[in-house]
C-alpha cells in the first residue's frame, strides 16, 4: 500500500519500531563522529540486533558486530533495512533489499535521504517505507520505545 511520505502517522512509526527486531544498517561507519555510528550504538543499546553493511569493512567487526559487504551476504533475514547512503544511492539499496530471498518488512531512509520511486517499488512489494527520518529521534523524542530482547 502506498502512503504519503510528506508526513507520517505516529502510529505507523511506532509500529515499525516496535515490530522491528533485526536491522541491516547500510552505510555503517567505524567513525564515532558519523551519524551511522551513533545510530548503530543507540539501537544496539535498546535491544535491537543491528547488522552493519559496508563493503569497505566487510569481514571486520563494528561495535562487536560482524560487518557484511552487501545485503545479499547477510546470514539471516532482517526486519528492516536502514539506509545511510545518499538519496542517489538509496534506490540501488532498496532494489538489493527487495531481491533478498526474504525481503525486509520495513525500509527506513535516514534524515536527508529520499527516493520516491524506490519507495513506490518497495511499497508495491509490500514493504513499509519511512524516508527522511531518524529512528534515534523518533525513539528518543516521540515514542519512548525500548526493545527488551
Amino acid at each position: 500500500m502506498r502512503q504519503s511520505h510528506d508526513a507520517y502517522d505516529p502510529a505507523l512509526i511506532r509500529r515499525v519500531l516496535t515490530e522491528t527486531r533485526t536491522i541491516a544498517l547500510v552505510g555503517a561507519s567505524p567513525n564515532p563522529d558519523r551519524a551511522s555510528h551513533h545510530v548503530m550504538a543507540f539501537l544496539l543499546a535498546r535491544g535491537y540486533r543491528v547488522i552493519p553493511v559496508n563493503p569497505g569493512l566487510a569481514g571486520q567487526t563494528l561495535q562487536g558486530q560482524p560487518v557484511y559487504a552487501r545485503l545479499a551476504d547477510l546470514p539471516e533475514p532482517v526486519d528492516m533495512v536502514e539506509i545511510f547512503r545518499s538519496s542517489d544511492a538509496a534506490g540501488g539499496v532498496v532494489d538489493e533489499a527487495l531481491a533478498l530471498p526474504q525481503p525486509p518488512r520495513f525500509i527506513w531512509m535516514q534524515i536527508g535521504v529520499r527516493d520516491d520511486a524506490a519507495a513506490e517499488r518497495a511499497e508495491d512489494q509490500g514493504c513499509v517505507v519511512v524516508m527522511d527520518r531518524c529512528p534515534v529521534i523518533e525513539i528518543s523524542l516521540k515514542l519512548s520505545i525500548r526493545h527488551v530482547s
